[in-house]
């Protein structure tokens, strides 16, 4: 991704190889650490298309675009809508921003692990009912919001960071269809579990790079 110290502040790309290495390993890092978040945040996702396979047991490819583009969708706008909400009061807080970030990470993370253990029933009548679909893709969409204020934080190319969490919101929303009409259900609980731990560990990461190495 783009945060502070990474692409968004790269060094200018000079003659030499220890130049060159140095800008192109920020880079990397970046983009890795924000696959590792899209992926904490796409488990919901994950998780809900899974019981879309189950209900919808004969669901056609076709069907399948048209429930993970929705998902995939309202992931990456809320994440924008997010973004521009931290962006407006930024300036304000940046003294905590690094505290901001991880107590969201941490919360969102524990919240997903806390959801996962409930015993209720998540059924869905028809997930290929408009309504019904909305409704989804905002439910599950509700953690990428509060994740993009925190992006605002952090210095992130706010466009790039929007596309890679709704690919691989999109890709996870695939699969979980996929492995609900395989596998069943227990298999998202299991997901929403690691996603949480995840979001968790990168909060930490977040606060630990700003207090002991900037």
């Amino acid at each position: 991704m783009w945060f502070r110290g990474s692409w968004v502040r790269a060094p200018s790309f000079t003659p030499g190889l220890a130049e060159f290495s140095k800008a192109f390993f920020i880079i990397t890092l970046g983009i890795l650490t924000t696959i590792i978040i899209a992926i904490g945040l796409s488990v919901d996702s994950f998780a809900v298309s899974i019981t879309c396979g189950l209900v919808k047991t004969k669901i056609v490819f076709k069907e399948a675009i048209k429930i993970a583009l929705s998902l995939a969708f309202f992931q990456g706008a809320f994440t924008f809508i997010g973004w521009l909400f931290g962006f407006s009061i930024r300036d304000h807080i940046l003294i905590f921003d690094h505290w901001i970030a991880f107590v969201l990470l941490s919360f969102i993370g524990i919240h997903m692990i806390y959801e996962s253990r409930k015993a209720e029933n998540k059924k869905i009548i028809n997930p290929l009912k408009l309504k019904v679909l909305i409704g989804l893709s905002i439910a599950t969409s509700i953690d990428a919001l509060i994740i993009g204020i925190s992006f605002a934080f952090l210095e992130t190319n706010i466009i790039i960071t929007t596309l890679i969490i709704g690919l691989i919101t999109f890709i996870a929303s695939m699969l979980g269809i996929l492995f609900g009409k395989k596998t069943g259900g227990r298999l998202g609980e299991k997901m929403e579990i690691v996603g949480g731990i995840v979001l968790i560990l990168i909060g930490i990461k977040i606060l630990v790079e700003h207090l002991f190495f900037q």
